[in-house]
């Protein structure tokens, strides 16, 4: 079959012939339709990641959107090794392949579900997000972000607001469902000063933070302050991602005055998930959470793998 197949670690996979997988016991063979290229993906095919394998070659792709044997279409997950979602042919656990329902395309729905559930889950599993409340989306200018504003409002959020550093997309959020906006351009003390003012009369109830580094320093910073709104349970924050910075310097005295708490990744019972899972494809199918992808033939992954457009979600299609 053809397939994207790696041979060094770090290296751009190469689009070439693989042998087809044979399932085994508990294990059924997906026919695939599409499959994003996600940053997990190229994480793990770098040799960084927790998942990665010296054991090579081997097929990329974590996850993806295809047809079983019946005929039924599905997302899959947890493809066995050494085969992988970027290929003609994978095969997966039986219980890791979910109906995917009429309304929800190829793409939407290969796209959707991995930066989907990065702020679905913590969302609702780890931060109870009541009806009513404000939301702080952290890192709102990427694909996960603008899900996340989405999502958000989706799940009963009274009020969302984005913060990110590209200025073109941000003045776009609006559209999105984010009531407010703040810049990650200029100074810190410029960046807290905005914080404040977009706190207003609410504060963050939840805070999803995909940046962490010296832009949650200045988010700290705001919450700290006399005249910064609070709510008397002290806002939540869910630390997802890193991309501004690996460490921050936080302050004892910040932790008590603001009452802040600071959850890091969890993830829920499987049926938990699976209900979670079911109600954001509904959510797509109705037209109510959208992703932007973009369709890139199998054969041109050594170019979309090296692709620096972050504008749309790359899906392989083989």
């Amino acid at each position: 079959m053809e397939a994207a197949v790696l041979h060094t670690l770090g290296k751009p996979p190469r689009f070439e012939q693989f042998p087809d997988p044979v399932a085994g016991e508990g294990e059924v063979l997906v026919k695939v339709l599409a499959a994003a290229l996600n940053p997990s993906t190229k994480a793990v095919a770098g040799g960084g990641h927790f998942a990665s394998s010296e054991n090579l070659p081997a097929v990329v792709g974590l996850d993806g959107a295809g047809l079983l044997e019946d005929g039924s279409r599905v997302f899959f997950g947890g493809p066995r090794k050494p085969y992988g979602s970027f290929a003609q042919t994978t095969v997966v656990p039986v219980h890791l392949a979910w109906p995917v329902p009429e309304g929800v395309d190829d793409l939407t729905a290969a796209a959707l579900p991995n930066p989907a559930l990065s702020s679905w889950i913590p969302l609702e599993h780890s931060a109870k997000l009541q009806a009513g409340e404000t939301v702080l989306v952290l890192g709102a200018t990427g694909e996960s972000g603008r899900l996340a504003i989405q999502i958000a409002k989706h799940l009963g959020a009274g009020r969302v607001v984005a913060a990110g550093r590209n200025q073109a997309v941000l003045d776009t959020l609006g559209e999105l469902g984010a009531d407010a906006t703040v810049s990650l351009n200029g100074t810190q003390e410029e960046i807290t000063e905005a914080f404040v003012a977009a706190g207003g009369d609410t504060g963050y109830d939840v805070i999803l933070d995909y940046v962490w580094g010296k832009p949650t320093e200045a988010l700290l910073a705001a919450i700290s302050r006399k005249d910064f709104h609070l709510q008397s349970s002290g806002p939540r924050l869910l630390q997802i991602g890193e991309s501004a910075g690996a460490t921050i310097e936080l302050a004892a005295g910040t932790v008590r005055s603001a009452g802040l708490t600071i959850v890091g990744g969890g993830f829920p019972p499987p049926k938990v998930f699976l209900d979670m899972f079911n109600r954001l494809l509904a959510g797509a199918a109705a037209g109510e959470i959208k992703i932007d992808t973009q369709a890139v033939p199998l054969a041109d992954i050594e170019e979309a793998w090296q692709s620096e457009d972050k504008s749309k979600r790359l899906v392989i299609v083989p």
